[in-house]
């Protein structure tokens, strides 16, 4: 990872008075959870959260989730919560798991991009919790990156894509999830769940009953993205610079590289899978039977491959049901290797 230019307010993580000032003057200030970094600003200013989707050069069809201390700030952003989100509300946050509930009217509708849900978690992170509390108001927190390219795991990671472009990060080391929150619908029936994450289906139906995933192609060809139910649904995301193309298995990983000989290819590599002869770039990933270090690992990766300037990624993806968190890994792969 080449050293960040660091044009961008570094904070630390002893004393988050300063960029709880920042939040509150309607500025921008990246900080880590437990699943990826977020860029914050006061989610109920509209000028400031302009400014994320500025910084990231994000499209404003696609909504931000807002992070929230207390259930107490939720009656700044919500007008209803369900019986079942309460339930969920109680099993799992704070943590890495994101309901879709009716917005405030008080709300900016950029928040929502014009939507009549608002994606809110409570994060798990001393640090991200300590700093909305500071700042007094709920934190619209997209992950700390450009627009569809990699998710940031750590401080160097945001600064190599927004360095500058934001007022401060608050640096707390490499997170531990890896990958960003479920993100659930409860006000259908069954429930919806539009993004796999470290809380599983699984999980949340021995919770608050029958919940179904959301499929994709159920959505017409040539369909806006404006007009799909959850953002990030069916457009390329989580995506390095190198092309990203996917295998099934140690043998399709090794019959692949014979077909790639005049390319310069990098892999992700299970530590129980043969190392591929030189020139090929070979990064150790993780265990493959350890899908919550596979998913920890996965967006450092791809980044490092990147920075090694590899024009090929190849890395294998997990079978369904394969561990706790194998759906989250597939859903950010098959994303990262679709055709931009």
């Amino acid at each position: 990872m080449p050293e960040p230019r660091c044009n961008t307010l570094q904070l630390p993580i002893e004393n988050l008075d300063p960029a709880a000032e920042i939040l509150r003057g309607g500025g921008t200030v990246a900080f880590p959870t437990e699943t990826v970094y977020g860029l914050g600003a006061n989610a109920l200013d509209a000028d400031a959260v302009e400014k994320i989707f500025a910084a990231k050069q994000r499209p404003h069809w696609d909504p931000l989730i807002v992070h929230i201390s207390s259930l107490e700030m939720l009656s700044t952003i919500v007008s209803a919560v369900p019986e079942r989100a309460r339930m969920l509300m109680e099993a799992f946050w704070p943590g890495p798991l994101t309901l879709l509930l009716p917005r405030n009217l008080s709300l900016p509708l950029a928040v929502t991009a014009g939507r009549d849900l608002v994606g809110v978690r409570m994060p798990a992170h001393p640090v991200a919790l300590d700093l909305i509390r500071r700042a007094g108001a709920p934190i619209a927190a997209p992950s700390a990156n450009l627009f569809g390219h990699v998710s940031p795991t750590s401080a160097a990671h945001v600064l190599a894509d927004l360095d500058g472009a934001i007022d401060a990060i608050v640096d707390g080391g490499s997170t531990s999830v890896g990958v960003e929150s479920t993100v659930l619908d409860p006000n259908t029936s069954p429930m919806t769940l539009y993004r796999p994450g470290a809380i599983t289906l699984e999980e949340i139906v021995a919770i608050a009953g029958p919940t179904v995933r959301y499929q994709p192609l159920d959505a017409p060809a040539g369909t806006k993205p404006e007009s799909l139910p959850s953002p990030g649904v069916g457009i390329r995301h989580y995506a390095p610079r190198a092309r990203v193309i996917l295998v099934q298995d140690e043998n399709d990983l090794h019959r692949t590289i014979e077909e790639m000989k005049d390319e310069r290819v990098g892999v992700l590599l299970p530590t129980e899978w043969a190392v591929p002869a030189p020139p090929i770039e070979a990064l150790f990933w993780g265990s493959w039977s350890d899908t919550p270090a596979l998913a920890h690992a996965l967006f450092e990766g791809l980044r490092t491959l990147d920075v090694r300037g590899v024009k090929i990624i190849l890395c294998p993806i997990p079978k369904e049901g394969s561990g706790p968190l194998a759906e989250a890994i597939r859903d950010r792969l098959l994303k990262a290797a679709k055709s931009a």
